[in-house]
C-alpha cells in the first residue's frame, strides 16, 4: 500500500471543493463565493478573469475579506471584458480546458466561474466543459428576475446531461413564492438549498454577518 496516496485520497475526501456558477452575468456570484469562502474558511481561485483588471473578483474577495484569505492567481487575466472566448481571442490566446489544474492545497478551496454554464471559453469549450474536467461539484446561484426560471431549469438540464452533481443551489436575494416552489421542486433531494438576503452594501462586516446567520450547509 502506498501511505502517501491513501493519505492524500482520504485529505481530498475531507475537503470541501466547489464551483460557483449561476444561470447569468451580474447575478451575485462572486458576493455568493465570498460568503462560502468565508462559511468554509475555504481558498478562493478564479480561474478566468475577463475584464475589469483594475477592480477584478480575486481583488474583490480579498477586500471583502481581508488579508489573512488565500486567493490563487488567475491562469487567464484578459483585457475585454466579454466572454472569455472574444477577450482571449483579442489577444491572440487560445484557451483549453486542458491547461487548467486546480490550486495545490490542503484547504478547502472555492472555484468561481465566469457568467453562466454556457459562456463560452473557446468556439468548442465552454465554462461547463471546464467544471467537467476540474471534477467538482457545482453550487448554483440563482436570482429573481423575469425570466430566472426558464435560466434556472436550463441550468440544471445541462449539469445533469453532464452529470456533474448540483451540492447546492444558491437563492441570492428575495424571490416570489411561486418561482421558488417551481425552482425547487425541481432539484434533486439531495440538494441543498442555500438563501442569500438581499445586500444594500457589500462590505466585510455584512459578508461575516450573513455567513453567521447561514444555517449548517
Amino acid at each position: 500500500m502506498d501511505i502517501k496516496k491513501e493519505k492524500l485520497k482520504i485529505q481530498n475526501l475531507q475537503q470541501k471543493k466547489l464551483f460557483v456558477t449561476g444561470i447569468g452575468t451580474e447575478i451575485g456570484k462572486t458576493v455568493c463565493s465570498s460568503i462560502l469562502t468565508k462559511y468554509f474558511n475555504a481558498d478562493y481561485w478564479k480561474p478566468i478573469q475577463s475584464g475589469d483588471l483594475h477592480f477584478s473578483d480575486s481583488m474583490k474577495i480579498n477586500e471583502w475579506l481581508g488579508e489573512n484569505v488565500v486567493i490563487h492567481p488567475e491562469r487567464y487575466k484578459l483585457k475585454l471584458a466579454a466572454s472569455p472566448h472574444q477577450s482571449s481571442a483579442e489577444e491572440g490566446i487560445l484557451i483549453k480546458t486542458k491547461d487548467f489544474k486546480l490550486p495545490e492545497t490542503q484547504n478547502n478551496l472555492i472555484v468561481e466561474g465566469a457568467g453562466g454554464l454556457m459562456v463560452p471559453i473557446s468556439d468548442e469549450e465552454f465554462i461547463i466543459d471546464l467544471i467537467k474536467k476540474l471534477n467538482l461539484p457545482v453550487a448554483l446561484v440563482v436570482k429573481n428576475y423575469l425570466g430566472c426560471i426558464n435560466h434556472t431549469l436550463l441550468s440544471l438540464m445541462a449539469l445533469e446531461q453532464k452529470n456533474i452533481k448540483l451540492e447546492y443551489l444558491i437563492l441570492n436575494g428575495d424571490f416570489p413564492a411561486d418561482t421558488e416552489r417551481v425552482i425547487c421542486k425541481n432539484i434533486q433531494q439531495e440538494t441543498k438549498i442555500i438563501r442569500i438576503p438581499d445586500i444594500e452594501k457589500i462590505t466585510k462586516e455584512n459578508i461575516e454577518r450573513i455567513t453567521k446567520q447561514l444555517e449548517k450547509i
